[in-house]
């Protein structure tokens, strides 16, 4: 369940299957991507384990159609911070207007690369 607050945040609340595991790993990824800088994604703002709720920033609004060229490679670009998104659908691709970014949101499936140095070279 998501919901944006009036302060612009965006409050996050897992539920349903495997939703501890879901929680855990998107505080983990958007840990490992804030630690390397990434710049088109949300900021971890607040973590509440017992709740499984998050809060971050707002990426922007929603996109409703992106070239598939140019979402494939927003995508790629994320795999050079070490991160593959796992769930490439249009739903978690924003924009953000201020700087006019395509951003992505929604990390319960992503995998964190092992050796993601190797990867950035391919």
């Amino acid at each position: 369940m998501v919901r944006i607050g009036f302060d612009g945040r965006v409050y996050k609340t897992f539920r349903g299957p495997k939703a501890e595991d879901r929680f855990a790993n998107e505080v983990r990824v958007l840990k490992y991507l804030a630690d390397r800088s990434c710049p088109f994604v949300p900021v971890l703002l607040e973590v509440d384990p017992v709740k499984l709720k998050i809060v971050t920033t707002s990426c922007g609004s929603r996109v409703d159609y992106l070239d598939s060229s140019r979402m494939a490679e927003l995508f790629v670009e994320l795999e050079q911070y070490g991160v593959r998104h796992e769930d490439q659908a249009m739903r978690n691709v924003t924009y953000r207007q201020s700087d006019g970014r395509f951003c992505l949101i929604d990390f319960e499936f992503a995998k964190i690369f092992e050796d993601s140095s190797s990867h950035a070279a391919e």
